[in-house]
């Protein structure tokens, strides 16, 4: 199957040269080029990608936004978002948004690849190492922060099996690794991240790690 791809980018080196580097691998297809955020709609619209690959800072309408609102589509595409950070408060709004990961503008060819094929089959960006380094630079500390009463009520729709496995995906866990864990099987956890995800009404495991840290549940889970 081939993947669908549209870069946005307001520097047309950049663009030209993710386009030349992606284009180059036989499973992708570049149907798009965007520079800047308000050009998503359209070229969404017009092209109907599998993927959009889309920088954070851009002059009219930013990368966050557009996020924001492609997401907020149904059957929107999957979104990776380009940053030159390894930890930012806009990259954890842009996960929050909905997108799928980030990658660094700097990251070699072959692992951006590998990011985009992981986003088109259903998997975020991030592993489970980043995912935890994100946690550690929050700008706001979770006890303080006017998001973990509204984070505790969401997870309290949770079952206690699923909001076990919820913060088992927020401490970076695996499948495998949460299985073995909470002693169920791989296919049982899949299907409560599944349950988990269509509950609370989010798209990937990313969202259900930073739900779960405005929460505060992990921090009673080192407590414990």
């Amino acid at each position: 199957m081939t993947i669908r791809l549209i870069v946005v980018d307001d520097d047309p080196l950049v663009r030209a040269g993710l386009t030349l580097m992606l284009g180059g691998a036989d499973d992708l297809e570049i149907v798009g080029e965007g520079a800047d955020g308000r050009d998503v709609p359209e070229l969404v619209a017009r092209h109907a990608p599998d993927v959009v690959l889309m920088d954070i800072r851009m002059p009219h309408v930013d990368g966050l936004t557009a996020t924001e609102r492609l997401r907020a589509r149904p059957g929107a595409p999957e979104v990776v978002v380009l940053t030159t950070f390894h930890a930012d408060e806009q990259v954890l709004r842009a996960l929050r948004a909905g997108a799928a990961g980030f990658v660094l503008k700097d990251t070699p060819p072959a692992e951006i690849v590998a990011a985009v094929r992981r986003v088109a089959a259903g998997d975020p960006v991030l592993s489970p190492a980043v995912t935890r380094q994100l946690m550690t630079h929050v700008v706001e500390q979770p006890e303080r922060s006017p998001r973990r009463a509204t984070a505790a009520g969401r997870l309290a729709e949770l079952g206690d099996r699923e909001r076990e496995v919820a913060v088992a995906v927020g401490r970076g866990r695996s499948n495998a690794e949460i299985a073995a864990e909470l002693y169920m099987s791989v296919p049982t956890v899949k299907t409560h991240v599944s349950r988990i995800l269509a509950k609370l009404g989010l798209n990937n495991r990313v969202q259900i790690a930073l739900l779960v840290h405005d929460a505060g549940l992990l921090d009673e889970a080192d407590g414990d």
